[in-house]
């Protein structure tokens, strides 16, 4: 369907401001033409900026621009990165879209409840995110466990394959829906100070997957990977704020050092309250 007014003009809130819309995350796209085709259904339904991570062939290739139907913006404008870490380091709240449910202690939303927390969540000036996985495969389980929730479209059991323009058009859609009329933003629980950014959790998981390596808890290293997701899966849950993602840094620093200081600093037969406590 054609139905392009050029008299029409939509204003978008700039990134990063009150109701700031979410940004859209396409990894290891492998085709020119579907990133163009995915550009479109963005620039449909008032989402501006796309970020690719190792795309197979240029977003500015003639395939793309063509696919795109005067999108052209969005792909010109378009971030690259190397890795999806980088690409979600300034994000505060990340959605993963999949088909295939994983093992994995993540929430899992239909695409209209969750575009109507990531509207709150950018109301309040949040940063967000939604992931699209590459055409074949879609997105890994280590790329899931970067985000903190799971979209899954209610499709037909049978046969519930999209492309990814289509998938993109399906939360994008909601989430414009979301935006007309009257409907209320939802509350969000207040966590005292604004959210911390995915590269400040990915600082304090590396921190602690240093210490726990370090005091041997991760000594079996075919299981690190697994045991790390469901570690982070914890502290995720959680919503930490900046602040509180500093205090566990600082935490996990004494965990290491604290006990021997306050040992070294102990007369001889004075074992204190922390001595008096069982080991395990």
């Amino acid at each position: 369907m054609a139905g392009t007014d050029s008299r029409h003009e939509a204003a978008f809130p700039p990134a990063g401001s009150p109701g700031a819309a979410p940004v859209i995350i396409l990894v290891a796209p492998q085709l020119a033409e579907n990133i163009g085709t995915a550009a479109r259904a963005m620039l449909n339904c008032g989402l501006t900026e796309l970020r690719l991570v190792q795309p197979r062939q240029s977003q500015v290739a003639p395939k793309a621009l063509a696919a795109s139907s005067g999108a052209d913006a969005l792909l010109t404008e378009a971030r690259l990165f190397d890795t999806v870490e980088a690409a979600v380091a300034d994000l505060q709240r990340v959605y993963a879209t999949t088909a295939r449910r994983r093992e994995m202690t993540r929430p899992v939303m239909v695409p209209r409840h969750a575009v109507a927390e990531l509207r709150a969540y950018c109301h309040r000036g949040d940063r967000c995110g939604i992931l699209f996985g590459p055409e074949r495969t879609g997105l890994t389980n280590d790329e899931v466990s970067l985000a903190d929730v799971v979209i899954e479209a209610p499709l037909n059991p049978a046969f519930s394959s999209l492309n990814l323009a289509q998938a993109v058009l399906v939360v994008s859609y909601e989430w414009y829906q979301s935006g007309l009329g009257d409907q209320p933003i939802m509350e969000l629980p207040f966590h005292g100070g604004r959210l911390a950014t995915r590269d400040e959790l990915f600082n304090l998981f590396a921190h602690l997957e240093r210490e726990l390596i370090a005091c041997g808890f991760l000594r079996v290293v075919d299981k690190r990977p697994s045991m790390m997701r469901n570690i982070r899966t914890m502290f995720e849950r959680a919503g930490l704020t900046a602040q509180e993602a500093r205090t566990l840094h600082g935490i996990i620093k004494e965990l290491r050092w604290g006990r021997l200081h306050l040992l070294n600093e102990e007369e001889p037969g004075d074992h204190g309250a922390c001595g008096s406590e069982p080991h395990f």
